[in-house]
């Protein structure tokens, strides 16, 4: 009885807002005011409030929100244990990628150039113009990168 009078006063005072915000003109955000303000109402209304304060009021839920605290406690202390004794850690992790085969064939990462059409067409004696001026391997900087990250 108490909630639905609190929520009431509460709706009422705004909705008194939302008139004087729209007595100055600013309609918009006098129906944002009485939106807002009509919330308690509905939710006293539909019965929400007294569903709330009876679970609040409750020993046992407030018992039960405490079993869950210590069981997420628990679990971020276990998470913690684990990671500074190493299990699962980042060796046992690189020694299991290290024992499994390549995926991809170790000379994969060669590039496949091949010849092209101009290089087949061009006399044996001339290069294809533009040819001569790139140097010989352009992919041992991206080669060099993916050894540093051992790809």
């Amino acid at each position: 009885m108490l909630t639905s009078t609190v929520c009431a006063a509460v709706s009422a005072a705004g909705l008194g807002i939302a008139a004087l915000t729209a007595y100055r003109k600013r309609f918009l955000a006098a129906t944002r005011i009485a939106a807002f303000a009509l919330i308690p109402v509905g939710l006293v209304m539909t019965g929400v409030i007294d569903w709330v304060t009876s679970i609040v009021l409750k020993p046992t839920v407030w018992a039960g929100f405490g079993v869950l605290a210590l069981s997420a406690v628990l679990f971020m202390i276990s998470r913690v244990v684990e990671r500074r004794r190493g299990i699962g850690g980042r060796k046992e992790r690189r020694a299991a990628a290290a024992s499994r085969p390549d995926a991809v064939a170790p000379a994969a990462s060669a590039p496949s150039l091949g010849a092209g059409r101009a290089a087949q067409q061009a006399p044996k004696g001339k290069q294809a113009p533009g040819r001569d001026l790139a140097p010989k391997d352009d992919f041992s900087d991206i080669e060099a990168i993916l050894k540093k990250h051992g790809i």
